[in-house]
């Protein structure tokens, strides 16, 4: 880290109000592009996906509950691993507890892997998530919305966030969906890879910080990452 330039509280006044200036831009311009985003068209759902869920198999239609919009976390947690993936771990941590705020906005959230439903449950319990957590039951979803690649291939060429490119068997992503009135549900948006940056508030967290992320130096960049029981250990 670069050692700190000290100046007047006048000066830091000075220099922090211009960088408001772009700070300010920088949110209208994300209000655009959030409108933007919420404008694109949708792609009609047409297979019928059943999952396994605590309250027995459900449908798509089913994981909404009562709301007409759908966030789904593509939690990575193959159907042989033991644990979940260390860094969906993180980002779930992050999106805890938050369900009963999106319901108020008319919104269920799910979090989605390809592992049983008991292995799902078990490392729930061990990190004492409370929120909605589902099993593909061997349906396809997960390779369908792009986070699912068996052996490592993928036959559409699209890969993984639209790159062409597979780089493991399990990747992170969040889809959207909304269900209309007359029972269609509609894929409106996924997003994988750095765009999943913005509902991690450690990491936001991280960026106001004169350090940041302070993941110079590492292997990768989430090298650093542990499951929340696994620190110190």
């Amino acid at each position: 880290m670069q050692a700190p330039k000290f100046v007047s509280r006048e000066d830091w006044i000075e220099a922090r109000k211009a960088f408001l200036t772009r700070e300010k831009a920088f949110t209208q311009d994300r209000d655009r592009l959030s409108a933007e985003r919420r404008s694109l068209p949708m792609v009609l759902v047409e297979k019928d996906y059943v999952f396994d869920t605590n309250e027995g198999q459900k449908s798509l239609a089913g994981l909404f509950g009562p709301h007409p919009q759908l966030l789904v976390y593509h939690f990575m947690y193959g159907e042989t691993w033991e644990e979940g993936c260390p860094s969906c771990s993180f980002w779930a941590d992050n999106y805890e507890r938050l369900d009963v705020h999106l319901a108020a906005r008319d919104t269920a959230l799910v979090a989605i892997s390809n592992a049983p439903l008991e292995k799902l449950n078990a490392y729930s319990k061990r990190m004492d998530w409370t929120f909605n957590w589902v099993s593909t039951a061997g349906n396809g979803f997960g390779k369908d919305f792009g986070v699912t690649f068996p052996d490592k291939t993928d036959p559409t060429g699209l890969g993984y966030n639209y790159s062409g490119q597979v780089f493991g068997e399990e990747m992170p992503g969040v889809s959207t969906f909304l269900k209309l009135d007359d029972g269609r549900i509609g894929h409106s948006y996924s997003t994988y890879g750095r765009g999943l940056d913005i509902l991690n508030m450690a990491y936001n967290l991280l960026d106001l910080t004169p350090m940041g992320r302070h993941e110079e130096g590492l292997q990768w960049p989430m090298a650093w990452v542990r499951r929340r029981d696994r620190y110190g250990a």
